[in-house]
């Protein structure tokens, strides 16, 4: 019989990077799925939890920490996936659970009583060993993996300038929004794409300061996205804070040049395949992406994410913790 896994993370079929983990448990393991969304969910969990061997939790919170309150009740170990916000503390841009005290309380608890704390990045360890009271030994970095087979480039590219990312007031400071659009006004004969959901009325403010070069795509399905970062030559991630930077790492792989900030895990993806500015300078932004538009380091960005990021680096480095707790129980 197969070990028995329940996974628990908010949506976890809309988030790729959650989606990825899934599949990659459901190969190998009997796997019990469970999307928190309100919190009457606790109840499924708890129900779930008496018929499997361990729990995996994407994002430390409120679900994060009911599943490894019922995994300790019921004698079941625990992982718990650090990746972001949950770890973070940036008051200037009002970013990270610890602001909050209730949902600090929460994150808190889940890291501190799983048995163990999986970081998505270096920046991410030192994070949450920073803000929250927590044994260093039972965190581990477990870098993204990615199917690098999925992303490359096809085609010619072209003077396209692209970022990636929810249009929010929340993330337009901390995804560097603004700063992208404003870049664009320096490059009026170059397109910039911003590809996200529109979230809040943020998507209004920043059309009002954008130039007719720039293209507010909202939400597009994969197949439209990859096609885009196939033709763009540059990928802008100037932001305030990144856990990892999937998107980041994806057009990476797609050969675009990064323009980046050296800001948390940024410089753990892009090491120096990109071309670093300062975080909210639009003026050195549009400089560094005239430079990368001419830039001949696309496929060093992608040999760096196939050497360094592969799926199959996460998927052993998963089997093998869940290998040593099952070990344990």
């Amino acid at each position: 019989m197969k070990p028995r896994i329940l996974f628990v993370a908010w949506y976890p079929y809309g988030v790729s990077w959650v989606r990825r983990d899934l599949d990659i448990l459901k190969e190998y393991y009997a796997v019990e799925v469970v999307q928190c969304i309100r919190l009457a969910d606790a109840l499924k969990i708890f129900i779930k939890m008496m018929k499997v061997d361990i729990s995996f939790v994407w994002f430390a919170g409120k679900a994060a920490a009911a599943t490894v309150f019922f995994s300790k009740l019921l004698g079941k170990k625990s992982i718990v996936v650090a990746a972001g916000a949950d770890a973070a503390r940036v008051p200037e841009i009002e970013y990270g659970t610890a602001l909050n005290p209730i949902n600090r309380f929460f994150v808190q608890f889940s890291f501190q009583y799983a048995d163990v704390v999986l970081a998505v990045s270096e920046s991410t360890r030192i994070e949450l060993l920073k803000n929250y009271h927590v044994n260093p030994e039972k965190v581990r970095v477990v870098y993204h993996g990615f199917e690098y087979e999925k992303y490359k480039s096809e085609g010619e590219k072209e003077n396209l300038v692209l970022t990636v990312g929810g249009v929010s007031w929340g993330n337009m400071a901390r995804k560097g929004l603004e700063t992208f659009v404003k870049a664009a006004n320096y490059l009026n004969d170059v397109k910039f794409m911003l590809v996200g959901a529109h979230e809040d009325e943020c998507i209004s403010y920043l059309k009002s300061i954008a130039g007719s070069n720039v293209k507010f795509t909202g939400f597009i399905p994969f197949p439209d996205l990859l096609g885009f970062m196939q033709k763009a030559r540059v990928y802008v991630q100037v932001s305030a804070h990144e856990g990892f930077g999937c998107s980041l790492a994806e057009a990476m792989l797609c050969e675009e040049v990064p323009v980046i900030t050296k800001r948390g895990a940024i410089p753990e993806v892009v090491g120096n395949t990109g071309i670093y500015v300062p975080y909210g300078n639009p003026r050195k932004t549009a400089l560094a992406i005239k430079e990368a538009l001419l830039s001949p380091k696309g496929k060093e960005a992608r040999n760096r994410i196939v050497k360094k990021f592969p799926l199959s680096k996460r998927e052993e480095a998963l089997h093998e913790i869940i290998k040593n707790l099952l070990n344990e129980c």
